[in-house]
């Protein structure tokens, strides 16, 4: 969503730019009234925290509670009724918004895109590209279409983040098999004087044992969780951070201190009078391969503000996106300890399980809901931002075995398969009948390509009756954005959305003509 050029000031283009149908494109302009403003302007005064001096490490519940109930006894009505007050104001604001966004066109995108994601089986991803600087910081994340309904960002159904728009490309990347965490932990005010360095290092056993342990807790039905290490970095300073970034091996940089917002992707105090930008971190994490980026810090989701005005694209989390960083998480005002802790423990279970990071993020805001209630500011605080071309996967899922019924087991010259002509080699199977290819891990041939989709194409087999009994035919299906091409013996044909009978030793090419060449044919022939 933009600003109107040429219009008043209030006014904002709303557009579809990629929706899992032809044709899903949509355009609407919205007014953000009176009425809008005035709710925003409500919510502000009993959820937000910013008029609170930014410590991150406070004692549990003290910043939200205590603020909430000055503000309650100003405002609202008699303290018997505040919860429900703010619970429906809570409410009133996560209508208002989504009402607000998905109207006219906007809103009949959505039905059919959810509709299409229902018939498959598969979460619909809904991403925020909120080019109105003065409109980041409303919590998009409340969103709900009507009362009873849960919001937007509670999932499974839709899978919502943000994104931002003019980012650099991110190179082609295997997925990891394991979590490989950098903890840092920079200046706070509770680290200043006699006994700070030792109270730092405490916490920073405590959250590396909390990381560590919470990835290896997972129920029997779950498998094995995805092995997790976690080094530590206390009040480092730039040289060390970024030597040892360089050396590690990280996927997951966390951090947690003081910070600030600044024109250049905010502050980060990592010592005493030492500061790094969001600029300079950027080029660091992006560098040496870090997938997601966590920061419990005081406003890492804000832009900065100069006088009156928003400062476009200054929060830390567009200018880690702008620079390469796949995934980064950030909270929208101050989170106190307690919800802090429990924000860390649910993320760390959602990634150990191999969930795509949307869908960790998804449960864990789930929870701090249950625990802190839904008129309680703490599941709104944190917001994924994920860069326009990662589809949220961070770890490999481990190789599963294929259950095969006695007595139809298949000789191996009778499997077909889809393989590589050149480098790099790969090879899909055939399984049950049928092949999922496609950019995401759970796909039977992974083709890591910017222009094949999460769930590019099928491959499958129907048999029909022909003069000799049932004959196996096999078609390829295209379901994806781009398309997909195969070479009919004379000249290479584009399918999109559509399926076509697929002769042994067609050549296929998924996504763009330029994609690596692939071979239908038989694993004895392979």
């Amino acid at each position: 969503m933009e600003r109107l050029s040429g219009s008043s000031a209030n006014h904002y283009a709303i557009w579809v730019l990629d929706s899992p149908f032809p044709g899903g494109a949509a355009h609407h302009d919205r007014l953000w009234d009176e009425t809008m403003a005035q709710l925003w302007s409500s919510w502000q005064q009993f959820f937000s925290l910013r008029e609170l001096p930014c410590v991150p490490h406070v004692p549990s519940a003290f910043v939200p509670q205590f603020h909430l109930d000055d503000l309650l006894n100003q405002v609202s009505p008699p303290s018997s009724q505040a919860g429900g007050y703010t619970g429906r104001l809570m409410q009133g604001l996560g209508i208002s918004l989504w009402e607000w966004l998905f109207d006219g066109p906007i809103r009949h995108t959505l039905d059919r895109s959810q509709g299409i994601a229902i018939g498959q089986n598969r979460p619909l991803k809904l991403r925020l590209d909120i080019r109105a600087p003065e409109l980041i910081s409303l919590p998009w994340e409340i969103m709900q279409p009507q009362p009873g309904r849960p919001a937007l960002a509670l999932g499974p159904q839709i899978l919502l983040s943000r994104t931002t728009d003019a980012v650099d490309p991110l190179p082609l990347s295997e997925l990891d098999t394991s979590l490989r965490i950098l903890l840092v932990l920079g200046q706070d005010s509770s680290s200043t004087g006699p006994g700070g360095e030792l109270q730092l290092a405490q916490e920073a056993a405590v959250l590396k044992d909390l990381l560590e342990l919470s990835a290896s807790r997972l129920t029997p039905r779950l498998g094995s969780p995805a092995p997790c290490q976690v080094q530590t970095l206390v009040e480092p300073d730039p040289k060390t951070l970024v030597t040892t970034l360089e050396t590690g091996g990280f996927n997951v940089f966390f951090y947690s201190g003081h910070g600030v917002p600044a024109p250049d992707g905010g502050l980060l105090f990592l010592q005493s009078g030492v500061t790094l930008s969001g600029i300079e971190l950027a080029q660091a994490l992006s560098r040496n391969g870090i997938r997601l980026a966590v920061f419990n810090t005081c406003w890492g989701a804000q832009p900065d503000q100069q006088g009156q005005g928003v400062i476009p694209r200054s929060s830390l989390a567009e200018v880690l996106l702008h620079h390469g960083v796949p995934a980064v998480l950030a909270m929208r005002d101050s989170i106190a300890d307690e919800e802090a802790l429990s924000f860390i423990q649910v993320l760390a279970q959602g990634l150990a399980e191999r969930q795509p990071i949307d869908q960790a993020m998804a449960r864990t805001r789930q929870h701090l809901l249950t625990v802190y209630r839904f008129n309680h500011a703490a599941w709104t605080l944190p917001v994924l931002y994920l860069h326009p071309q990662f589809n949220g996967h961070l770890l490999r899922l481990p190789a599963q075995e294929v259950t095969q019924i006695p007595g139809h087991d298949l000789p191996p010259a009778e499997v077909a398969v889809l393989r590589s002509v050149e480098p790099p080699h790969r090879l899909g199977r055939l399984c049950g009948g049928l092949m999922r290819v496609g950019r995401l891990p759970d796909n039977d041939l992974v083709i890591l390509e910017p222009w094949v989709s999460g769930q590019h194409a099928e491959i499958f087999c129907r048999n029909l009756t022909g003069p000799d009994g049932h004959e196996p035919c096999y078609y390829l299906r295209d379901i994806s954005r781009n398309g997909s091409h195969y070479f009919d013996g004379h000249t290479w044909q584009h399918i999109h959305r559509q399926e076509v009978p697929l002769a042994l030793g067609t050549l296929v090419r998924f996504g763009s003509l330029e994609g690596q060449l692939m071979e239908f044919t038989l694993e004895g022939n392979a």
